[in-house]
């Protein structure tokens, strides 16, 4: 056994660990190049991205060539960026030319202009064309994501003819596909056969026979979350697109699908929180500008609250237990409206929640929300009376905490509706309103309450 196959197999062995990390202790180049080589090109995807940036620049001086097309494939895009400033442009073109047209476009997409034109001009005239046609196109539009590599056989044809087809065209198959689309005479599909079906018919079977009908067809300007709507709606594995007058111009997959909607969720998740996207290739001061806009809004809507507070600063000053039970209520409320905002943002994104369900769902949530506020206000009210033995200042927590409940309830699912509505994204900005509203509501309630009841 050589010295690289012992290296490999400690490497695989150290199970949670960092094999790229590991493996930079290694003395010489060749051996570190064919050790990663070795290794699948997602684990050492991985590896790379755990690296730090040092380390990521040390890796590509000693063995360029680990970076191959299916790494980078598999690569973060926050990760790819970091890189790509060190990696010489030709070994960039040939990588690309190995990749599917939609993961070489997301790659060029990361670089800097002036390398992308270096790329552009190392690439070949054929690959060149689908570069740009591609990056011609919005960014997250399927025009953009698609690939342009596909089968189609006119509907006249035999199994035989689409197989010899096939093997004739060899190389400029794409590398995974799961259907043959079937084409009219101006080049628009109108069936499809999957591919399983096609090795099992016999030659002289009509594919316009045995071909199943079209369940959609997505246009290349569509938006890729409303791609990821029809793929899951209609449990698609693949799916023909158009252009602007019908014809097929590319297809999708349910690989690419997938990734669309772990980045789509990512993001909502992410923008609920009021932040963006914070790679571990990020510096501390990207990290600070992602997340300082937002809390800078927390801030402002904070001072508002503030300012109901200090409206009632004599009732406070008067009964001091109100600052204690204060922010039980505010909080109860907040958690709340957090609770009914992220299923509505969910609801939306999957168009459960549309506008002729939309009363429907604001009912629920008022209901829900009434009988919830009512169970921790009689806690509240419990725990209240028995901390300060006061029955009306457990009336007040009581009072308090149905109202901001309801509201609580209600804001969240009208607010995101509201935005929708408006034509804004409801994953972004629908958490600051929310939480302005049960917090101002919330302290209110509370305080008013208390002044009308105890003074």
């Amino acid at each position: 056994m050589s010295q690289s196959d012992v290296t490999l197999e400690i490497l695989q062995a150290e199970g949670e660990e960092t094999p790229v990390s590991d493996a930079l202790d290694i003395a010489s180049d060749s051996m570190l190049a064919d050790t990663l080589s070795r290794l699948h090109p997602a684990d050492v995807s991985d590896g790379v991205e755990q690296l730090s940036p040092e380390q990521r620049e040390e890796l590509i001086a000693r063995a360029p060539e680990v970076f191959s097309a299916e790494v980078l494939a598999e690569m973060e895009d926050d990760v790819v960026e970091d890189i790509l400033p060190f990696l010489d442009s030709t070994q960039l073109a040939d990588a690309l030319s190995d990749m599917d047209n939609d993961d070489a476009t997301q790659i060029l997409e990361e670089m800097e202009e002036a390398q992308r034109d270096e790329v552009l001009e190392a690439a070949t005239p054929e690959d060149r064309i689908a570069y740009e046609e591609s990056l011609a196109f919005d960014d997250e539009t399927i025009g953009r994501l698609m690939q342009r590599e596909f089968v189609a056989a006119p509907e006249f044809w035999t199994v035989g003819d689409a197989i010899d087809h096939m093997r004739t065209t060899g190389e400029g198959l794409p590398e995974l596909f799961f259907n043959v689309y079937v084409i009219d005479t101006a080049f628009k599909p109108i069936g499809y056969v999957p591919v399983s079906r096609l090795m099992r018919a016999q030659r002289d079977a009509r594919l316009s026979d045995m071909m199943e009908d079209l369940i959609v067809a997505i246009g290349q300007d569509l938006d890729q979350e409303e791609a990821a709507y029809y793929f899951e709606k209609y449990n698609l594995i693949s799916a023909p697109v158009t252009n602007a007058e019908g014809r097929l111009v590319g297809m999708m997959t349910v690989d690419d699908i997938i990734e669309i909607i772990q980045d789509e969720n990512k993001e909502d998740f992410l923008a609920l929180a009021g932040v963006s996207d914070a790679g571990l290739a990020d510096t501390p001061m990207e990290t600070v500008k992602a997340r300082a806009p937002w809390l800078f809004v927390n801030l402002l809507t904070a001072v508002l609250a503030s300012l109901v507070i200090a409206q009632f600063d004599y009732a406070i000053s008067q009964i001091v237990a109100l600052a204690v039970l204060m922010p039980i209520v505010a909080s109860m409320g907040g958690n709340a409206g957090t609770q009914a905002l992220t299923v509505a943002v969910r609801a939306l994104a999957e168009r459960e929640l549309t506008a002729q369900s939309a009363w429907r769902a604001i009912r629920r949530e008022a209901v829900a929300a009434l009988i919830i506020g009512v169970i921790f206000a009689i806690v509240l009210a419990i725990i209240a009376y028995l901390w300060f033995g006061n029955p009306m200042l457990a009336l007040v927590a009581f009072i308090a905490m149905i109202v901001n409940h309801i509201f609580a309830g209600l804001a969240g699912i009208a607010v995101p509706l509201g935005l929708k509505r408006a034509g804004a994204d409801p994953a972004v900005s629908s958490s600051v309103f929310v939480t302005t509203v049960t917090d101002i509501i919330g302290f209110f309630a509370f305080l008013g309450t208390a002044v009308l009841l105890l003074l």
